[in-house]
């Protein structure tokens, strides 16, 4: 479950069941609403007038408009309710998106940043901000927050505060929610980078529909790992589920974008951004089908782990390689669990490799604040 920073849009359980239920359809009339709910007619007619009060529902057209309560009119969610804000800072540059509440990108910025301040980053997305503004025509009281998806893990009591990469070493054990709240005027929610990208590979399309648990994996710079459990985002005791990155320590061969880097470096490869990686793939491939093949091996032994605690519908292999790469990976791992024998006879997890890719952490960190008013908190 997230943070308990309170969004700007209050919603009542049965509001919020109506919105979860609709972003699993994609679309459905009230009727069919009402029976996937165990709701009455009324019931359902009063939720959803609410809802479309609100902007937060919108009617697609309709099928039986003399029906009284327009029960066979379909509703979907409407990306008009308000806008949500993601950000990320990586190695010399900061990374924004602003998301509708549908969950629909509607801007991807990246602009220059080398600071470990965190009260630098706040005033550098807010000018950001301001100019995206007023070139795109956002209204300042329609963003419902700001998620920031962070590379660190959360401190003991206090899951805003985190322990970080030395790039940002400013943000170490910094109330962060607090002080960008604070600073930026405005709801924000920190998360770790893994688990932003897992909510919204969630939310993807094909995804939220078919399964209510989904264990993902992000191979960025590190590696990193996020849970969704119960159509919810899954924590954990301390804010730190989904730290695989502990089973594979630094100083070893590990699953990652910057173990891939030193392998090719390693075979006389000249190589220091994940950006060009993928343009070897195809002048590369038996060195790059060498450490996919290593990297296969070494994730199956945290799907295994993870398949049998969290029981998944799918795993989702995500994170900043070239897409084409992270589907060999996924395949790779769907025909390790099919052919493991072991006897087991129940239904394993879908494999599935991300479409978003390495954009998945700030569009997951948008969808935070999304979240945060479709579920309870």
């Amino acid at each position: 479950m997230l943070l308990p920073q309170r969004p700007r849009i209050r919603l009542n359980e049965p509001q919020r069941r109506v919105l979860m239920q609709l972003r699993i359809e994609g679309t459905a009339p009230r009727t069919k609403l009402a029976q996937s709910l165990g709701m009455n007619g009324a019931t359902m007619t009063r939720l959803t007038q609410s809802l479309l009060a609100l902007d937060l529902i919108e009617e697609c057209g309709a099928r039986d408009v003399q029906t009284r309560g327009r029960p066979m009119v379909p509703l979907s969610v409407s990306g008009h309710g308000g806008w949500a804000i993601g950000a990320t800072a990586h190695p010399g540059w900061l990374e924004l998106a602003i998301v509708d509440f549908r969950g629909q990108p509607l801007i991807h910025d990246a602009t220059p940043f080398d600071s470990p301040d965190p009260l630098v980053f706040a005033r550098t997305v807010e000018a950001r901000l301001q100019t995206l503004a007023a070139t795109h025509g956002f209204r300042q009281g329609k963003f419902l927050g700001l998620g920031v998806a962070v590379p660190g893990y959360a401190m003991p009591g206090d899951r805003t505060r985190r322990i970080v990469v030395d790039r940002i070493a400013g943000w170490n054990e910094v109330p962060l929610a607090e002080t960008l709240g604070d600073a930026l005027g405005m709801p924000v929610w920190i998360e770790n980078d893994a688990s932003a990208a897992a909510l919204a590979e969630y939310y993807q399309p094909g995804v939220i529909g078919r399964y209510r648990s989904v264990l993902t994996l992000f191979l960025g710079h590190g590696i990193g790992g996020g849970l969704i459990a119960e159509r919810d985002l899954f924590l954990g005791e301390y804010g730190n589920a989904g730290e695989i990155g502990r089973l594979f320590p630094g100083h070893r061969e590990r699953p990652s974008g910057i173990d891939l880097l030193h392998f090719l470096n390693d075979h006389g490869v000249r190589i220091d951004s994940l950006a060009a990686i993928d343009g070897l793939l195809d002048s590369h491939s038996d060195l790059i089908a060498a450490w996919t093949k290593r990297v296969i091996v070494q994730l199956d032994q945290a799907v295994a782990g993870g398949t049998v605690w969290l029981d998944p519908g799918a795993v989702v292999v995500s994170g900043a390689l070239p897409l084409p790469l992270l589907e060999r990976i996924a395949q790779g791992l769907a025909e390790r669990s099919r052919h493991r024998d072991d006897g087991y006879r129940s239904t394993l997890p879908a494999f599935h490799a991300s479409s978003i890719g390495s954009k998945a952490v700030v569009i997951g960190a948008a969808m935070i604040p999304i979240h945060a008013v479709t579920t309870a908190i």
